[in-house]
């Protein structure tokens, strides 16, 4: 039967530089639907209990998703897989660009990347061949000249994905970036890419095709799905100012963390960092789209006067934003320019690395540190051009910036000093770029990620209640439309849970989550629609978001199985539980008792234990589940 998902994968042992294809069980897929799910079950299978995250045992998979390369809105979407060199736990990271595309296309639904090489390699995949090279000849550049030299090499027209010298030094929140710009940023997916010899994968997807199973059927939902798509009211603004559009107005919300959280609301004018001033100051130069993607809200800036004149990148995003400009006090929108462009090209997630520097000067604000510490170099908060500079110590690992490198839950443990307090991380993964002590579904997400404390596994923001379509998803999941506001702990497990399903379904079909649980043209409805369109998978949509309950519970098996105790590790950073927040309104803060409430509720909802938050072994066989009773955990009755 035809299906935009045949289950082709390959197994690349680098250790023994064999490449072996495999077939996926169509039950599998059928359970896990493929992408996020079909590879966070194909982790489980291939790492085994205790592997060093930066060893020959821990496994690189790059999972697109059922629908990616078809013309779905949005759908162009990829997931990679690994043990967390930052958490030592379930990493999966997701990226747009092309990379999926162009491995669908290539005839192949998947790749498991064990062992290590001796020497640095690259790997080429087209439908006709899959070879290992050596990358002697790359290994030190960054990413654009690695993209530019492999292009030069096997055609312009093939796609890259690859690591900078950060990934190659193992910085432990290392990127690996395709089409140029893209990130699967975030937990260290590079680093696992560097710690393998393995420099870049090279896909030629020329001349492939995807077969739907029902294509007049999809050729039909695809057309009801743009348009609901664009009609969503945050569509335009999304595709005209791009992430970063409303920066300004989140500090008016008091939302916005300043000088590593330390307020969540600066006076003055901003603007100058939104999205929706770049195009008259000049900076913006063009909107960039990822693949089958209807939104484009990617940008491409660059810098034409000044001392930075000539600095370009794709981005910065919102979360880059603010991890180079509010986050570490600055405001000049030139300066988080050139941080971000030098993130990109060095291959390093903005979040972690904006984060370990607003630590580090926040440890020389309070005397922990001092400038001799970085050779001189003057790390205060506002200080931009030390930002950049501390950029490339990082990547490169010189002076402080090797402590640096290690992330800041072991930088913090190094330096001492109660300087843990201000480390604004959980389990190893630094904090996204949101207030979490105003934004209570938000910090119950959080808390219960299985990679850390980020927006990209759970993204709450209807919760706000800044759009109809937000406001009429809250009443939808809970009854009452009373419930779209961010700083009440009522209804936030039903919402969180709603949420954490659909993103892991989007992951799983290869769907963009602007188009699902950011902006909300494609629900639960939509997607199985398009499922059985495209793959002949026929399930309705409460199946559909069982699939979802079954992949986060999976992945919290894995980070339980791999050390994770969630009464130890379900939280939020330290400064966020004990630390009032000026700037919102006062008795109203996030404390412990009312996480502990939340964190219940949703143990609760999806059948784990309400007291030690792991899932139960009924539980777990109801989910197709009972392989995965974590190892050394206990799976109540």
């Amino acid at each position: 039967m035809n299906s935009t998902y045949q289950g082709r994968w390959l197994t690349v042992d680098l250790s023994s530089k064999t490449i072996d294809r495999k077939q996926i069980d169509p039950e599998r897929i059928h359970t896990f639907l493929g992408g996020r799910g079909v590879g966070a079950r194909e982790l489980w299978d291939a790492v085994p209990h205790g592997a060093d995250p930066l060893g020959e045992e821990n496994v690189l998979i790059i999972a697109p998703g059922a629908l990616t390369g078809t013309s779905v809105p949005c759908s162009g979407r990829t997931t990679l897989h690994a043990k967390s060199p930052a958490t030592n736990h379930y990493l999966k990271t997701n990226v747009g660009g092309h990379l999926g595309i162009a491995l669908k296309l290539s005839g192949t639904d998947g790749i498991v990347v064990t062992g290590c090489s001796s020497v640095p390699v690259y790997l080429l995949l087209s439908r006709g061949r899959v070879e290992l090279h050596p990358a002697k000849s790359v290994w030190g550049l960054g990413v654009r000249d690695t993209t530019r030299a492999l292009k030069a090499e096997h055609g312009p027209n093939v796609e890259v994905a690859c690591i900078g010298p950060a990934g190659e030094k193992q910085v432990r929140y290392a990127s690996v970036m395709t089409s140029v710009y893209s990130a699967a940023g975030r937990g260290g997916i590079g680093a696992v890419m560097g710690s393998k010899g393995l420099k870049a994968i090279v896909i030629d997807g020329s001349g492939g095709k995807l077969a739907p199973a029902h294509p007049d059927a999809l050729t039909r939902l695809v057309k009801d799905a743009r348009e609901r798509a664009y009609c969503d009211s945050l569509a335009l603004d999304l595709h005209r100012y791009g992430t970063a559009s409303d920066i300004d107005s989140i500090n008016a919300w008091k939302r916005l963390p300043w000088n590593n959280f330390q307020r969540s609301y600066m006076e003055g004018d901003i603007s100058a960092l939104s999205g929706r001033a770049w195009p008259e100051l000049g900076y913006l130069k063009r909107i960039v789209g990822c693949g089958a993607c209807i939104y484009s809200c990617h940008r491409f800036t660059q810098i034409d006067e000044g001392p930075y004149a000539g600095i370009f990148s794709g981005g910065p995003e919102y979360e880059t934003v603010f991890a180079f400009g509010t986050g570490c006090g600055v405001t000049d929108p030139r300066l988080v320019f050139a941080a971000n462009a030098l993130c990109n090209d060095l291959g390093m997630d903005t979040i972690s690395t904006g984060s370990v520097i607003q630590w580090a000067m926040e440890c020389i604000q309070r005397g922990v540190l001092s400038a001799g510490d970085f050779d001189g170099l003057d790390i205060q908060f506002g200080n931009g051009a030390a930002v950049v500079e501390l950029i490339r110590r990082i990547a490169l690992r010189e002076g402080f910036g090797t402590v640096l490198a290690e992330g800041v839950a072991r930088a913090s443990e190094q330096v001492g000093q109660g300087s843990q307090r201000w480390a604004m991380q959980v389990r190893g993964l630094e904090h996204s770029g949101i207030e979490t002590r105003g934004a209570y579904a938000y910090a119950l997400a959080f808390a219960v990620n299985p990679r850390g404390p980020d927006h990209l596994h759970t993204e709450c923001l209807a919760e706000f209640g800044a759009s109809p379509e937000g406001i009429a998803l809250i009443e939808r999941i809970t009854g009452d439309a009373k419930y779209a506001v961010p700083d009440t702990e009522e209804k936030r497990p039903e919402i969180v849970r709603w949420h954490e399903d659909m993103y892991a379904i989007s992951d799983a079909l290869g769907i963009c989550a602007f188009a699902t649980t950011d902006a909300y043209g494609i629900d639960e409805f939509m997607a199985a629609d398009l499922l059985w369109a495209a793959t002949g998978i026929r399930k309705d949509a409460n199946e559909l978001m069982e699939d979802g309950r079954r992949i986060v519970t999976l992945e919290r098996c894995f980070s339980i199985r791999e050390g994770l105790c969630p009464t130890r590790d379900d939280r939020l950073p330290w400064r966020i539980m004990n630390e009032t927040q000026p700037d919102l309104q006062p008795g109203n803060e996030l404390s412990e008792d009312r996480l502990r409430r939340m964190l219940r509720g949703y143990y609760r909802l999806h059948g784990w234990d309400e007291q030690t938050g792991i899932p139960s072994h009924a539980t777990l066989v109801n989910l197709g589940l009972a392989f995965a009773r974590p190892e050394g955990g206990v799976t109540p009755d």
